[in-house]
């Protein structure tokens, strides 16, 4: 599934224009996105947590060349799903 497919399913339930379940799916997304920007948690019951984990710079090797490269600290994107979902997926 896909987010037109999310989009699908909302219009669905909510009996609405496809426009507007697309609004929806959109302003869900978006506000995950901007809290994981701000640093903040996102837990959505039954599903999970989302949130925002701080990699450390580290050394790193071109597989080609074998060169040594020095990969950057960064943020990136971290999910952990809640025990609902993982045993409902069983």
């Amino acid at each position: 599934m896909n987010k037109q497919g999310i989009a699908e399913a909302v219009h669905n339930v909510l009996n609405g224009t496809k426009v507007q379940a697309e609004q929806v799916v959109d302003t869900v997304f978006d506000s995950i996105v901007n809290s994981l920007k701000k640093g903040e948690e996102v837990s959505i019951a039954g599903v999970g947590i989302f949130s925002v984990k701080q990699r450390a710079a580290r050394q790193a090797r071109n597989p080609r060349t074998g060169e040594a490269i020095s990969v950057p600290a960064m943020k990136v994107p971290k999910f952990r799903a809640a025990k609902a979902l993982k045993d409902s997926v069983k």
